[in-house]
């Protein structure tokens, strides 16, 4: 592609093979650039969510758009060693950085990384207790499409968790949009040495629904009882479903 920028014209429906390109570009560097861009607070985050998953004791997990396994790592060392759980991407080098990590813990080695689309994805039907999937559904060609096969693959009475960026509180919007635009990109820039892809970031962030409008997406996935959690004022939001 002569101009990796052209696949994202629409920030609200990113074009598959761009946006695996760019993971693709910068997947050696995306753990780092993603501790400094969030003044590691990302971590606090996925605590959040892996206590939330605690919460409704899963047996087996899909981690969906798993990049470099974090979140996956992050359940393995909280949850019970029966648990199963599956990290699944379409980007083969993001899994990449994901199996090369995976070998730092013993724990780890039971965690099963696959490539697969979240739009079709390869697996069976009502196969997982908990669908996880963080900062990964913003990418998608397709958002209904690819919730729909979360609840596809949810057992009944499963459960949606969904860790995403959204519209932060009211008084925080022209920081946090000054930031997306100008520090951002400048920064990640720096550190990945692929500016063009964090200034894609940044827009598909400020074009994310906020909290009420994505609980209104899920629901009309199929899914019940949507319950939104800002984070960090507002920036991201947890949002927990049943299927």
């Amino acid at each position: 592609m002569a101009n990796p920028r052209k696949g994202f014209t629409l920030i609200l429906m990113p074009e598959p093979g761009a946006i695996r390109s760019m993971f693709a570009r910068i997947a050696g560097r995306y753990d780092l650039a993603n501790h400094l861009l969030s003044g590691g607070v990302d971590s606090w985050w996925r605590q959040r969510l892996v206590r939330a998953v605690h919460d409704v004791r899963p047996g087996v997990i899909l981690d969906l758009a798993t990049g470099s396994g974090d979140v996956a790592f992050a359940l393995t060392d909280s949850l019970p060693a029966h648990v199963a759980i599956t990290g699944m991407d379409f980007c083969q080098p993001m899994l990449e950085e994901a199996v090369n990590k995976r070998a730092a813990s013993p724990r780890w080695a039971k965690i099963e990384f696959r490539q697969g689309d979240g739009l079709a994805l390869p697996l069976p039907d009502r196969q997982f207790d908990a669908v996880t999937i963080s900062f990964g559904l913003r990418n998608m060609a397709d958002r209904h499409q690819s919730l729909t096969e979360m609840r596809r693959v949810l057992r009944p009475g499963g459960r949606l968790f969904v860790l995403e960026f959204s519209q932060p509180y009211g008084w925080f919007r022209p920081v946090y949009y000054a930031y997306l635009k100008l520090v951002l990109p400048l920064v990640a820039g720096v550190v990945t040495g692929d500016r063009d892809a964090y200034e894609y970031l940044g827009g598909s962030i400020e074009q994310f629904p906020g909290r009420e409008a994505m609980s209104a997406e899920i629901l009309r996935a199929g899914f019940r009882s949507v319950r939104a959690t800002p984070l960090t004022f507002g920036v991201v939001a947890l949002h927990e479903a049943q299927a």
